[in-house]
């Protein structure tokens, strides 16, 4: 073909989601990628999910993404993070058989149609003007599109630090890539440099597991994709173990040969998944870190043991593994290592994410600084619609805050930047309440069945159960229950006081003591609710003051969201804000006052300014 309508650049997280949701919209995709065989590869830790991250995965899955099915399909060990803790922080995560998952990508990719897959290295992007129309690969084949998406994970210029070794590669054992890096410089645009790590493989043979502590599945798995019924595969157990002062005395022993503590690494680290040396020298009040040992898959021996992150050298890993209870005689498959690589400052995109130096040029994933296997398929599944959108002639997709923990991702990248690599937290979400992961479908399933990547049968499903909810919601408040010795006694049994005047069930459903589970239990009580809508109908009940309050104040941001700033605006002309106001402005050229409102700086006073103005300028 001599022309695509969309050429992804990279085959990892984002990359795949991109190239099947422009395909799947029907638009002639390309991927380009290093080696078709790592396409699905999973660098670092094979889990999908966990705080923040669960919700990302399910509300990729409502918009018709990939990467639920996927982890439904390979997961080995299902467990429901917070579960103990109200369902606005609850999330998924899943330890997966790594091997399967990227057959399974792969196989998914190969056989989407519309979908192509070419091996080469993208080096340089064809301008005209200021549009993108294709790449030109390592072999100087220049290649036309309409639009590209650029998911390059950590290749861009990557540098991989193993003790004060260090030599360019994206991936271990796999070439940076330099000349996209380069060019992307070359044409104007703010980079920056991150890092981050992963940890040793172990071979399983050699852990002694009796001195560990195990950590079982959920005995009732429940799936990332709304579509699957149920989780059907072996589920296997992952161990806890601990450092301990002896390992915390090696690693202090030896951070002059530590390419962070050396000064080698000048790239920013992730905060929020240091490795175990900046653990050791930031955290030096802990006298032991937890180590959770996980499988890699069904049928091989490695172990990923989340929490020991390192860049040290080989013989100090080594040594240190060996103090760790149940490591004792341990034997390392893979060293881990850490990965400084190239970063687009995010505010140069739109929430869209396209460039605004650059029409039709799109950016997903760590390229734009997030840290993540969630955070970047959900960029490229977003990145994906917006090329097709625009192939199209549509309006583009914009998520906002209080639409989805995506919507909060992005607006987060895009407004505010970010000076350290980004990882999403349900505290970052202002109105997680209403945007929880059980809820999703019924939040997004529209908006991926109006773009073709959401079934009609699933999108049927959903319908059928808001309406349930709906219906639930109305019987429980329109059913009341009269005092009774007979009734007052199954109350008691439930350990909640007995009523002395009728109330109906959504009063005794506030109770903390009373679920939907122990109301059916009555016998008397004859709840024509499907099972399916019990969740989502307690929620609303019990949380109902705290919902209402949140929509109002969904309401208020959304009245800011709805108030365009013209594009060509020149803010340096409005006066009354101040320079370094006018300067953030041009620069970031928010889309309306609610993005302007989030600009580190921009005052609740410039925000009237700009009301005033605006209403002067619309007449």
């Amino acid at each position: 073909m001599d022309k695509y309508d969309v050429i992804v650049i990279g085959a990892g997280h984002a990359g795949i989601e991109a190239a099947l949701a422009s395909s799947r919209m029907g638009c002639n995709t390309l991927m380009v990628t290093f080696k078709k065989n790592t396409i699905g590869l999973m660098s670092c830790n094979p889990a999908i999910g966990g705080i923040g991250k669960g919700q990302l995965v399910k509300e990729i899955d409502a918009l018709g993404g990939e990467m639920a099915h996927a982890t439904d399909s390979c997961g080995i060990q299902f467990r429901m993070l917070n579960a103990s803790k109200g369902e606005a922080v609850q999330s998924l995560r899943a330890q997966v058989d790594r091997y399967r998952y990227q057959q399974y990508m792969q196989k998914i990719v190969e056989n989407e149609d519309r979908l192509f897959i070419k091996e080469a290295e993208a080096t340089k992007l064809i301008i005209d003007d200021t549009k993108v129309i294709g790449i030109v690969t390592d072999k100087n084949e220049a290649i036309n599109s309409d639009t590209v998406i650029i998911c390059p994970g950590t290749f861009l210029d990557g540098l991989i630090h193993v003790g004060l070794n260090h030599f360019s590669a994206g991936r271990i054992n796999e070439p940076a890539s330099f000349g996209l890096a380069q060019n992307l410089k070359e044409l104007g645009f703010n980079l920056l440099r991150f890092k981050t790590g992963t940890c040793p493989r172990l071979d399983k043979k050699t852990i002694d597991f009796s001195k560990l502590i195990v950590q079982e599945a959920d005995p009732s798995p429940c799936p990332f994709s709304f579509s699957t019924k149920e989780i059907t595969q072996k589920q296997v157990p992952c161990h806890i173990t601990y450092t301990n002062q002896n390992t915390h005395n090696i690693i202090k022993n030896n951070l002059n040969r530590s390419p962070l503590y050396a000064g080698i690494i000048k790239a920013t680290g992730v905060r929020y998944c240091p490795s175990i040396e900046d653990k050791i020298v930031k955290f030096a009040d802990k006298e032991r870190h937890q180590i959770f040992l996980e499988p890699e898959g069904y049928e091989t021996d490695e172990v990923y043991p989340n929490g020991l992150s390192t860049s040290l050298p080989e013989d100090v890993q080594l040594e240190m593994l060996h103090s760790i209870e149940g490591l004792k005689e341990v034997r390392v498959i893979r060293f881990g290592y850490g990965i400084e690589h190239t970063v687009v400052e995010p505010t140069q995109l739109y929430p869209t994410l396209e460039t605004k130096l650059f029409r039709n040029l799109y950016l997903s994933g760590q390229i734009n600084g997030t840290t993540g296997y969630e955070e970047a398929a959900a960029q490229g599944l977003v990145a994906g619609i917006n090329a097709a959108l625009r192939i199209k002639g549509k309006e583009p997709l914009i998520l906002d805050r209080a639409s989805s923990y995506i919507g909060v991702l992005i607006d987060d990248l895009t407004t505010k930047g970010t000076d350290e690599p980004y990882r999403m937290f349900t505290s970052r979400v202002e109105y997680r309440l209403i945007l929880r992961q059980d809820n999703a479908d019924l939040r997004l399933n529209k908006i991926g069945y109006d773009l073709g990547l959401i079934t009609k049968e699933d999108y049927l499903k959903t319908q059928e159960k808001t309406e349930a909810i709906k219906r639930g919601i109305n019987i429980l408040r329109n059913t009341r229950l009269k005092p009774s010795l007979e009734f007052n006694r199954e109350l008691e049994r439930l350990k909640t006081k007995p009523i002395k005047k009728p109330v109906t069930i959504e009063e005794l459903l506030k109770r903390p003591e009373i679920t939907l589970v122990n109301l059916r239990s009555l016998d008397h009580l004859n709840l024509d609710i499907p099972e399916f809508a019990y969740q989502q109908i307690e929620i609303e009940v019990k949380y109902s003051g705290f919902i209402e309050r949140q929509l109002r104040e969904v309401g208020r941001f959304r009245n800011l969201e709805k108030i365009k700033l013209p594009q060509g605006l020149d803010y340096a002309d409005i006066s009354g804000l101040s320079r370094e106001i006018k300067e953030k402005l041009n620069k970031l050229k928010p889309l309306n006052l609610g993005q302007a409102s989030r600009i580190s700086g921009v005052t609740p006073a410039a925000i009237s300014i700009l009301m005033v103005y605006l209403r002067k300028i619309n007449g």
